[in-house]
């Protein structure tokens, strides 16, 4: 076949693959009808993991499992949005990492809200303001986001889903190259993660590192000074037009981003690949074995511990301290409920979701 030939059977399927979304947004509608009329839940997490599972299964062409990801969970955005439009809040600025992890799930053309604050994402979840928030929990490299799980022991906010997302930094600039560069703006994560790029294409340099509160604001800095450059993500430089001069510069290759979606009053299904979110507020947390006994308690059910992290009980006087606790499972497993049982409410089970690999 010749160019012209490929060309018109690609309009042919692109045809055939639009009367088939148009047929797939029919059927979601008659969902979207049924689930109002009985109030049931439109984000199904389960159900989506449920659906990519198979069709990944039954792939045997050139698309990738990533690929499969991103071109179908675009669709279930869209399908949701026909259901029923739902507004998302997430930690700002746009162009974050945050935001490219809320368009990971729910599109580009859900409505979204910006919010400078972790605080103010779950403020607007609990009066409804909006439907879901999208937060960071932890960073590979940089540890726990300890404000995101202050908050969820404090608020009644339920964790919907978690996803992952690989952190990549980006060197973006009207700078022509290297040597024109005379400041660097970003964050100071991202100086920290892009310290042997740095050290390597800058050591002969007299360069400014500035600190700005955002990488999103160091893409804007940029644009507006043409002797500079950002480490920012890539989203963030194409949203403020800014020229990428290198990729990929972070030092580890690993870095990943997990994140949250609040909800409230969220409850899932199991999926049969779960994870559970809880804390504990043990009596008497400072008495010798109290901890160890706890903890075996979830050794004897079976039930696999994933992490552990101890915070501050604030507003005691003493040196006590409640945990955040994570493990593999729904929270119906029945050894766990006989572990609620016995401690009662001394554990706040946050939720239970699918685990994101």
């Amino acid at each position: 076949m010749n160019l012209e030939e490929i060309r018109s059977k690609i309009d042919d399927i692109d045809g055939k693959l639009l009367e088939l979304l148009n047929s797939r947004m029919e059927l979601v509608h008659g969902v979207g009808v049924i689930k109002r009329s009985t109030k049931t839940l439109i984000y199904r997490p389960e159900r989506e993991k449920y659906i990519l599972d198979r069709l990944k299964t039954l792939n045997k062409g050139l698309l990738s499992d990533a690929s499969v990801d991103a071109i179908f969970l675009e669709i279930f955005a869209a399908a949701r949005n026909i259901e029923l439009p739902e507004r998302v809040a997430y930690l700002g600025p746009q162009g974050s990492f945050t935001h490219q992890a809320a368009e990971s799930r729910f599109g580009a053309m859900s409505e979204y809200m910006t919010l400078p604050t972790i605080k103010a994402v779950f403020e607007a979840v609990d009066t409804e303001r909006a439907k879901f928030g999208v937060i960071p929990i932890e960073n590979n490299q940089e540890g726990i986001v300890y404000e995101t799980v202050d908050l969820l022991k404090e608020t009644n906010i339920n964790i919907a889903a978690e996803l992952k997302i690989p952190v990549h930094f980006a060197i973006a600039t009207e700078a022509e190259n290297v040597s024109k560069i005379k400041r660097i703006y970003s964050k100071d994560i991202a100086f920290r993660q892009c310290r042997g790029f740095l050290n390597k294409y800058f050591e002969q340099k007299a360069v400014e590192e500035i600190q700005v509160e955002s990488t999103s604001k160091a893409a804007k800095l940029a644009t507006e000074d043409p002797e500079s450059a950002a480490i920012c993500s890539e989203v963030a430089a194409k949203i403020f037009g800014l020229p990428l001069l290198f990729n990929n510069i972070e030092d580890n290759s690993n870095n990943r981003t997990r994140f949250f979606i609040l909800a409230k009053d969220f409850k899932n299904q199991p999926s049969g690949n779960d994870k559970t979110t809880i804390v504990a507020q043990l009596r008497r947390s400072d008495k010798s074995g109290v901890l160890a006994d706890f903890l075996q308690d979830f050794k004897y059910e079976g039930i696999n511990l994933t992490k552990i992290e101890s915070r501050p009980h604030k507003g005691s006087e003493e040196f006590n301290f409640w945990f955040f606790i994570e493990f593999l499972g729904f929270d119906e497993h029945e050894g766990f409920k006989r572990i609620v049982n016995k401690y009662k409410d001394q554990i706040k089970v946050l939720g239970s979701y699918v685990k994101n690999v």
